[in-house]
């Protein structure tokens, strides 16, 4: 751990600028040497006789800016509270907590829930800035408020869509721009009949309504099958909620899902849990394009496919918190994968056949775990009546790196 003193200075800055400041944070920023924003930020702080530097590009420059400068009074602008959906994240990843000093300001979550007069507690507080829109799918439920980060004056309209497709048009929606400043603005309306031009910075809030037919996609595991894109092999709907509950999804864990497939496992491990990542290896092509499609319709368009049979394509990829078998099941898979499963990792393998089901069994006698044979049967119509169909036995072998 560093022992040096505080030299840099991430403030939060609202759109009244200096006035909506304390009087230690407007010193901080009269006093910097060095201060450096977005066009925006700079405009807000005009009385400021300090160096100027705009954001760099690439943004992964910033670090690099940052510390050019060490030495110097530096201070970062960033808008609300710098610590949430923000640049104080990025840059206290990189330089230690004890160098940096946060004056954090009203967030556009505080803002936008006392305008709407929500409880922040009761909401979902989602970021599309910078990245996919289409990760906010996964949050559409029925009665769920969201406020969004937007990205642009073209996202309202994009989340419009996504609502009206899944059933939810007429979801209450409202714009907020330039929230706390002389030139607030609200623009309110339905999903369906959505037509505002709104400025380029502003801040969503949602209120989801569903109609008697709307999609329900939950975010606990076992979506049905039918809302995937596949060719038929595939870890079905009661099989893959077993599956998904043993790899236990927890927030930022990585998954490999080996033998992906029409990426239902990946994808449904994603939308569990917040930030959850996975890397689907998947040889056909056919089937990795029918994944990143399950994976852009479901909300979670991280989804990452590489090419590749195993073992060979394990070496070299980040180690994961879990690893799901669902194809390409040998003795040397599971060895190499085991060794990259991080401690306390989970691994889940299914078998169809009686070839794989005899290796896991003996994978079992040697490393412990559970064995569990899943056998699912549907009611289906026989004639003018109705009878049980029961589908292909799983056998599922799953234990913890302990």
């Amino acid at each position: 751990m560093s022992n040096a003193a505080p030299w840099l200075h991430i403030v939060g800055i609202g759109e009244d600028g200096m006035d909506g400041l304390t009087p230690a944070t407007r010193a901080v920023i009269e006093a910097a040497d060095v201060i450096i924003g977005g066009e925006r930020h700079h405009s807000l702080t005009p009385d400021v006789s300090a160096q100027r530097i705009a954001w760099p590009s690439p943004f992964d420059a910033l670090i690099e800016t940052l510390e050019a400068h060490k030495g110097q009074r530096v201070v970062v602008l960033a808008t609300g509270d710098p610590l949430w959906f923000s640049v104080g994240a990025r840059i206290g990843r990189s330089i230690p907590s004890e160098q940096i000093t946060y004056h954090p300001q009203l967030s556009a979550f505080q803002l936008a829930s006392a305008r709407m007069g929500w409880s922040l507690a009761d909401v979902e507080t989602l970021t599309v800035h910078g990245r996919p829109v289409s990760q906010m799918v996964a949050f559409i439920q029925p009665d769920q408020r969201l406020i969004v980060l937007t990205t642009g004056a073209e996202t309202p309209a994009q989340i419009a869509e996504f609502l009206s497709s899944r059933g939810f048009g007429q979801s209450k929606m409202t714009v907020l721009a330039a929230m706390g400043g002389e030139n607030e603005k609200r623009f309110d309306g339905t999903a369906d009949d959505w037509n505002h031009e709104v400025p380029a910075f502003n801040t969503l809030c949602v209120e989801c309504i569903a109609a008697p037919d709307a999609a329900l996609l939950p975010r606990v595991p076992g979506l049905a099958d039918e809302l995937f894109q596949s060719d038929g092999t595939m870890t079905k709907q009661e099989v893959r909620a077993a599956t998904v509950a043993k790899l236990m999804p927890m927030r930022g864990a990585l998954l490999w899902d080996i033998g992906t497939g029409c990426g239902s496992v990946a994808i449904e491990w994603m939308r569990a849990a917040r930030y959850a990542r996975a890397i689907g290896i998947e040889p056909r092509a056919d089937r990795r394009a029918m994944a990143a499609q399950n994976a852009l319709a479901l909300g979670v368009p991280k989804l990452e496919l590489i090419e590749g049979k195993v073992p060979d394509m394990l070496d070299g990829l980040e180690a994961p918190d879990a690893i799901f078998i669902g194809g390409g099941l040998s003795e040397e898979t599971f060895n190499i994968a085991w060794e990259n499963l991080r401690p306390l990792g989970r691994l889940v393998a299914n078998a169809v056949t009686l070839e794989s089901e005899a290796l896991l069994i003996a994978l079992h006698q040697k490393h412990g775990g559970q064995l569990a044979k899943l056998q699912i049967s549907r009611a289906e119509p026989v004639g003018a009546y109705h009878g049980w169909r029961p589908s292909m036995p799983v056998t599922q072998w799953s234990l913890i790196k302990r």
